[in-house]
């Protein structure tokens, strides 16, 4: 194996929107041979005024706790806050609220804002925040949960069922990628059996390849491909979610990071040429 270049003679499909370009040359520094085709594409909510309409509805009333859900995403809602003149408002609001992180990411945000967590999720995971806060008296109680993407439905229904009061702050939402034909010319390279390795980045990215194949007759040979022939790499268990639930095999890193991403298939491609 080449040390310098473990992945010369892979191809590796890179689905990210965001970070393609940064986890396509991280891989063809290593030698791979890089097919782009995002799976989805994210679009900022100040675009049609419901990020604005969500800040109100949060200035209406004092908040007892904030959910950061995505570090994106809650700088997305600050810088939007700042573009429409109500951030510092909107921080003197939140001063007094108690503040929980998923993972290191979000927590940078929080700080980023003038904000200070009481609590960071360890494992970055939805359910460890969900637990943290359902530790406590909630009846009553208003709780901000930033969201991005993912509506989280089943999360805010637990709170609400613990009496808590949900307002959500949804600062992006998923569509279909710009150029759907990359998008579909992967997946037809995957079909072909011309490509080593899939990394995702997010949960919707994930979700979209799937439902993409699904959508156009070719979901069932793709899950077929997809489970006997290609590594399948998610940066971290939330991402890992949709590929868990269509049943196929995945990898994870041990830090959720897309260095440690790359890394992983660099080193787990070839041990499977090997093996």
């Amino acid at each position: 194996m080449d040390e310098e270049q473990p992945l010369r003679g892979f191809t590796v499909g890179v689905t990210a929107e965001r970070k393609a370009e940064e986890i396509g040359a991280l891989l063809a520094r290593r030698g791979a041979r890089v097919v782009f085709g995002a799976a989805m594409h994210t679009v900022p909510l100040p675009e049609d005024g419901e990020l604005a309409a969500a800040t109100e509805a949060v200035l209406a009333a004092p908040v007892d706790h904030v959910v950061a859900v995505t570090g994106v995403g809650f700088r997305g809602w600050f810088e939007a806050a700042e573009h429409a003149g109500v951030a510092d408002r909107l921080r003197e609001h939140l001063r007094s609220a108690e503040v929980a992180a998923r993972g290191a990411k979000a927590r940078g945000a929080v700080r980023g804002a003038g904000l200070v967590e009481s609590f960071t999720s360890p494992s970055e995971e939805s359910a460890e925040v969900l637990a943290h806060l359902l530790e406590g008296d909630l009846a009553g109680k208003r709780v901000v949960l930033q969201v991005h993407g993912d509506p989280m439905l089943s999360f805010r229904r637990a709170l609400r069922d613990a009496g808590a009061e949900v307002v959500p702050v949804a600062v992006y939402r998923w569509t279909d990628p710009v150029d759907l034909d990359a998008l579909d010319a992967l997946i037809d390279a995957v079909l072909r059996g011309e490509v080593d390795a899939l990394p995702f980045t997010s949960a919707p990215a994930a979700t979209n390849f799937l439902a993409r194949a699904d959508r156009t007759g070719r979901g069932e040979q793709l899950r077929e491909v997809l489970r006997d022939r290609v590594l399948i790499a998610c940066v971290g268990p939330v991402t890992a979610v949709p590929i868990a639930a269509a049943g196929l095999p995945y990898s994870t890193p041990d830090r959720s990071r897309t260095a440690a991403l790359v890394r992983l298939v660099a080193e787990a491609l070839p041990a499977r040429a090997r093996g």
